[in-house]
């Protein structure tokens, strides 16, 4: 082993987020997502995510700083992330399939002018893309987050942050910036006078 290795790693994960910085269409998508997040929490909605594996823990980390804090001390906003009832999970698994987990739940929690983010590296997570038709059918706003094809769920959101790489632990390494933008962004936004 030596630095070598350590310094190519790190230096593949600052091109990716500079290729981010560079691509205006997307830091465009990042101001257009903020403004979705605060018009459902605004409208006393939610923010719901989904994700499998790295990405699920990406969606808890993401939901955690907006329902608990960021930067500043603030009222609590309603943000979720799906996976975190095992029961829940393990049940609706076993009983229907787990193609099944999140789109149920989305039928149970999601309501018109709610927000969905889905995030999946490779944007073809099944059950995920399930959850996404079903919010899309309940009037929901959908973001995908994906790495640079965006999979299937290029078309079925109405925001899609795909990150310009097609190397997994680039992309989630991108993915929670990027959750943490839209937290910080969506946190000077709803509460201004604390910023």
């Amino acid at each position: 082993m030596n630095s070598e290795k350590i310094n190519s790693i790190i230096k593949s994960s600052i091109e990716v987020k500079q290729k981010l910085l560079s691509d205006e269409k997307l830091v465009n998508t990042l101001i257009d997502v903020t403004t979705a997040w605060c018009k459902a929490l605004e409208a006393n909605g939610r923010i719901l995510f989904c994700g499998n594996g790295g990405s699920a823990a990406d969606a808890q980390h993401i939901a955690a700083e907006l329902s608990g804090r960021f930067y500043f001390d603030r009222e609590p906003l309603d943000a979720e992330a799906l996976h975190v009832n095992t029961s829940y999970l393990t049940a609706v698994a076993n009983d229907y399939s787990y193609d099944e987990v999140y789109s149920r739940m989305v039928r149970a929690k999601g309501k018109k002018g709610d927000v969905l983010v889905g995030i999946s590296t490779s944007g073809n997570s099944a059950n995920v893309i399930k959850a996404m038709e079903q919010a899309r059918k309940q009037g929901m706003i959908v973001v995908a987050m994906t790495g640079e094809k965006g999979g299937k769920m290029r078309d079925c959101c109405d925001y899609l942050i795909n990150v310009p790489s097609n190397d997994t632990p680039r992309i989630q390494e991108c993915h929670i910036m990027v959750g943490h933008i839209l937290c910080e962004l969506t946190e000077e936004q709803l509460f201004k006078k604390n910023a």
